[in-house]
């Protein structure tokens, strides 16, 4: 594999974990280039190798947070468990099936998260619901399982999907759902690993190196999040939320 090729993908990867910590969807960044660079090998190898410097920097991105925000550990960790278990099952199919049919659907939830999220100014400011604990436990699991399976099937957006569905189901701020958003995605992302080191699909070489650069981003990333706040994390969430649709966009009428 060229050393180029591993600059640039490194690179990219550094860029992803900076991003993904601070709302998520860094796979956005890095996932498309992969898919260009490494065009020689299947989709489900590629994807599978980037979930490799994923779990690195999502890992070293969480610890940060979780020196800042309590969490309700009895919902986390059953989500975590939902997510990992959802996520597998998600991978296996990706091995399958081609995925572009949910494209377009992602187009179309992608533009109405942008409307929302930039028309709501308070969105993701402020705690603003109390669920009965049934209610918690049904949007944990609901959250969990759907989103865990998109990500280990496909992968790139996971992270926003989950801090928006946080946010927009149970009420709760940008900081404590991408807290939260960190600790689903460690799990779904070592779901799909298990997954694809079972079927020896991962491309060492380019995953190691990228794996480094991508917790380098995360860790600055993450601070980054922490020290600005909410009204940040919410410029950075349209940002990405954009690029999302923009990206989909291109691939939905392109054809690919």
């Amino acid at each position: 594999m060229a050393i180029s090729i591993v600059i640039t993908l490194c690179c990219l990867a550094f860029l992803a974990g900076f991003v993904d910590a601070i709302v998520g969807g860094g796979g956005l960044i890095q996932t498309p280039a992969a898919l260009v660079l490494l065009s020689p090998y299947s989709v489900a190898t590629v994807i599978g190798s980037m979930k490799i410097p994923s779990f690195t920097g999502t890992f070293f991105a969480t610890i940060q947070y979780l020196k800042k925000v309590k969490l309700q550990w009895q919902f986390v960790i059953v989500m975590m468990l939902i997510a990992g278990v959802s996520a597998f099952a998600g991978s296996q199919l990706l091995t399958k099936i081609h995925n572009s049919f949910m494209k377009p659907v992602l187009l179309v939830v992608l533009i109405i998260v942008a409307i929302y999220s930039y028309t709501k100014k308070n969105f993701g400011q402020t705690k603003s619901k109390k669920l009965s604990v049934s209610k918690q436990w049904f949007f944990a699991v609901l959250i969990s399982s759907v989103i865990g399976f998109y990500d280990g099937f496909i992968g790139p957006g996971a992270g926003s999907f989950f801090i928006l569905a946080f946010i927009t189901l149970t009420g709760i701020d940008f900081l404590y759902a991408s807290a939260q958003a960190k600790l689903l995605n460690l799990a779904t992302n070592g779901g799909s690993i298990i997954l694809f080191v079972l079927k020896g699909t991962i491309l060492w070489q380019i995953a190691v190196p990228m794996a480094f650069s991508n917790a380098l981003g995360a860790m600055i990333g993450a601070k980054v999040a922490i020290k600005k706040g909410n009204n940040f994390i919410r410029i950075i969430f349209l940002i990405v939320v954009s690029a999302t649709l923009l990206r989909f966009a291109y691939d939905v009428f392109k054809g690919r």
